[in-house]
């Protein structure tokens, strides 16, 4: 009797240890495991552990986890790519609809630099006083050095009527900390007028959820005063969202390709015009502000001869993002693909070169890239004419 008690607890525990084991190898084959992950997940563990049980203070397992996910996203070494905490995450779902928290500022980022490009009128941000070609040194007492680019705007967005102070340098004057009550920004991505020669001007500042009906209705009422041409303004617009990108380049960009977006297996994914006739002569202005899917569309009205390019080479940034949610309100955004112009360029780290390259000084007391984008547009319509 008790040998076969012993044979049948000896069973249930090689069954009991089998179903682990089978479990495990299971799980670890399902999530491409091998033997190097298995280690360094090891690793990693131990090292929670450590931190759990030895540390001298009380640890918070979230924050410890949320800054894990966050150093093993800088790790990757893509500014573009960053760990969302639920504030940011928020932040940025609101600056994608259109409207947020924040002081009324553009801002580029260039070779470890953060500087105005534009002060919205009106917001809080004007009326403190700040002017384009400030650089913030500064947010809220960290560096922007220690930040990564994503980083910055989104901690100079937040709770509106809430304080941020960002401390700033301007050319011939000593740093200076602006303390400013963030209010409700609502961004109108596009804005037309029509200029002298029967010319319309449209101007995109960036690519948000609206855009693309916003374009269509100033295209449209532009065509109704009488346009014989359109000077598109895409300088200093960030980018945005690809799918507003497309909408936009369907008025403007002939029948076949706009963009391609391949992934890292080499999967592909087009972007059509189904465009049968271009309706209007068109110029393009761009600057080195000029980024992604404003890229996007410089480069397919390029690449398909619809258009004339003109100002200073492009930003550069040919990646794909994607904002991944997990699981507390939190969120990954993360570079999953690069896009290529309808010619099969890639501009990630090279920008598109101007077709006419027109430099604009830092104290131009007149904008001389929009005046060379009026006269090589007049000179299409009006053949002579261009000086």
């Amino acid at each position: 009797m008790n040998i076969n008690k012993k044979k049948l607890v000896g069973i249930i525990l090689l069954t009991v240890f089998s179903t682990w084991f089978l479990t495990v190898g299971f799980l670890l084959w399902a999530l491409d495991i091998d033997g190097t992950k298995l280690g360094n997940l090891s690793r990693f563990l131990g090292a929670l552990k450590f931190i759990e049980t030895r540390y001298v203070n009380t640890v918070d397992d979230t924050t410890v986890m949320n800054g894990a996910i966050s150093g093993m996203v800088q790790a990757l070494g893509d500014p573009h790519s960053i760990y969302l905490d639920s504030a940011m995450y928020r932040q940025l779902t609101e600056q994608v609809e259109g409207h947020f928290g924040g002081i009324g500022v553009y801002m580029g980022f260039k070779e470890g630099k953060v500087e105005l490009i534009s002060v919205i009128p009106d917001t809080p941000g004007e009326r403190a006083g700040l002017l384009p070609n400030d650089e913030i040194l500064a947010v809220n007492g960290v560096a922007v050095a220690e930040m990564q680019p994503e980083e910055v705007a989104l901690n100079i967005r937040g709770e509106v009527g809430t304080e941020v102070n960002i401390l700033v340098h301007r050319a011939g004057e000593e740093d200076k900390v602006y303390t400013i009550v963030r209010d409700t920004i609502t961004v109108k991505t596009v804005a037309g007028r029509m200029l002298e020669g029967d010319l319309g001007y449209l101007r995109i500042a960036a690519f948000s959820e609206n855009t693309g009906e916003e374009f269509a209705t100033t295209y449209e009422a532009l065509k109704k005063q009488g346009a014989k041409g359109i000077i598109l303004d895409l300088r200093a617009n960030p980018g945005g969202l690809v799918t507003s990108c497309v909408e936009v380049a369907r008025h403007l960009v002939p029948a076949g390709n706009i963009v391609s977006v391949i992934d890292r297996d080499g999967d592909r994914q087009d972007f059509d015009s189904d465009l049968t006739a271009i309706e209007l002569p068109l110029t393009v202005l761009i600057d080195g502000n000029s980024a992604s899917a404003a890229e996007i569309l410089a480069g397919a009205l390029q690449d398909t001869h619809t258009a004339t390019i003109v100002g200073t080479k492009s930003y550069g940034k040919g990646s794909v993002q994607t904002v991944i949610p997990l699981f507390h309100d939190d969120a990954v955004k993360l570079t999953i693909a690069k896009y290529y112009t309808p010619s099969g360029r890639s501009i990630d780290g090279i920008g598109i070169e101007p077709d006419v390259v027109v430099e604009l000084p830092p104290n131009a007391t007149s904008d001389e890239q929009l005046q060379k984008a009026t006269a090589v547009l007049l000179g299409q319509i009006s053949p002579g004419e261009e000086g």
